[in-house]
């Protein structure tokens, strides 16, 4: 792998993560012709569009293989990862490392875990299935259905613009940035209507539409949105219009006051680095997520994600005349790179140098980096969660690199 690609692939990678050992188990490749290429119409409000080749070669076992071997205790990024590569073009299962440090007993390959963000792309699909029904216009103020919620000096804020990240307004207060600030506060309850009341109380970050800033505020005030418009708790919502629909049995919502994996699960860990050199393994598997709540509170499994994410781009979750949003790149500049933007409706684009696009959502959570992506005919799926042991670090993880480029390069 060429540098040029690795630093490509982590930067689209840290999107949402802000990242004795078992023996990988792989089951061999085998074609499939189950799912259809979904069609692809012209984007409306996009960068300019970019050819996608289908992925025709199977996944690379050997690569992948490697991608997750030696997890555990000692490896110094991750203690377990569990992957699922699939598609038109093969199938590959993998996983590997412990799923308690203190047993050394070895990963659960269905286990459960914390998706962090990628609950955004439930979150959007949910809100683009109230935009087919007619309940919602996405070019509509958002104040039209919860008046006094974004103050009138913000402009006309557009559900679209919360959608894709690009409505100005500014992230609500937290803890603090550090582990030990978060850590200290990790089973505090919080209220979505008091975030987004701290948020809009400050200056908006730019015009509505002219930028775009990744935050988890957007995805807050979508949560609150679905609530108003469905009459359903926003959990509800989600699990009568995707979960139960999908049979995604293993997906869940901790609650409000929720701070446990039900279910069989991998634990997470988070590195604290001591004074002697040596590190300490900090069990960070409870944590109340509230402060996430409909940006990042999901939790699931890698067969859930999979079938969501094929069911998802094969245009069974939200019409495909709507699905085209979470395939739209907003034509504006990323607030903080200064590059062009990169996230969608629910989800973020990835352009490789040997002209494979990829589309897909990350999300990290203490103890967890998850990742759901495909190619846009499906021909290659992924979805993963490594247990990394410093997750949310500003550095992509190096085991989530490697299984995306073994997953998507040849």
């Amino acid at each position: 792998m060429n540098t040029r690609m690795r630093t490509l692939v982590a930067a689209a990678l840290v999107v949402g993560t802000a990242s004795g050992p078992a023996v990988a188990h792989a089951a061999p490749a085998s074609a499939s012709s189950e799912w259809k290429a979904p069609s692809v119409s012209a984007p409306s409000v996009s960068a300019p569009s970019v050819s996608a080749p289908s992925v025709s070669t199977p996944p690379n076992a050997a690569a992948l293989g490697a991608a997750i071997a030696g997890l555990g205790p000692q490896h110094p990024d991750a203690t377990a990862a569990l992957v699922r590569v699939g598609g038109t073009a093969g199938r590959w299962q993998g996983g590997s490392g412990v799923a308690d440090i203190r047993t050394g007993r070895d990963a659960v390959e269905q286990g459960r875990f914390r998706a962090g963000s990628v609950t955004k792309a439930f979150t959007a699909a949910v809100v683009l299935q109230l935009a087919a029904e007619g309940r919602v216009d996405l070019d509509g103020p958002v104040r039209r259905h919860l008046p006094g919620t974004v103050p009138d000096r913000y402009g006309a804020v557009t559900v679209r613009q919360l959608l894709n990240h690009t409505s100005g307004i500014p992230a609500a207060d937290g803890p603090g940035d550090s582990f030990e600030a978060q850590w200290e506060h990790r089973f505090e309850v919080a209220d979505p209507h008091a975030q987004i009341a701290n948020a809009v109380a400050k200056e908006r970050e730019f015009a509505p539409g002219t930028a775009q800033h990744y935050l988890n505020i957007n995805y807050t005030v979508l949560g609150v949105l679905i609530e108003k418009l469905t009459g359903m708790r926003y959990e509800e919502a989600v699990g009568a219009r995707i979960l139960k629909p999908l049979g995604l049995h293993g997906t869940s919502f901790p609650g409000r006051t929720g701070t446990r994996i039900h279910g069989p699960h991998n634990r997470g860990y988070q590195a604290i680095p001591q004074a002697d050199g040596s590190r300490e393994l900090r069990d960070v598997t409870e944590w109340n997520s509230s402060d996430r709540w409909a940006a990042g509170d999901i939790i699931s499994t890698t067969t859930d994600l999979e079938r969501f994410t094929m069911a998802l781009f094969g245009g069974r979750v939200v019409p495909k005349d709507r699905l085209e949003e979470m395939f739209t790149v907003p034509d504006v500049r990323d607030r903080v790179s200064g590059k062009p933007a990169v996230m969608t409706a629910g989800l973020s684009r990835i352009v490789l140098p040997d002209g494979t696009v990829a589309w897909g959502k990350t999300g990290g959570r203490h103890g967890y980096n998850t990742a759901i992506g495909a190619t846009r005919d499906l021909s290659r799926t992924l979805v993963y969660s490594v247990n990394a042991t410093d997750a949310k670090g500003q550095d992509t993880n190096r085991v989530a690199l490697g299984i995306v480029m073994a997953a998507f390069t040849k």
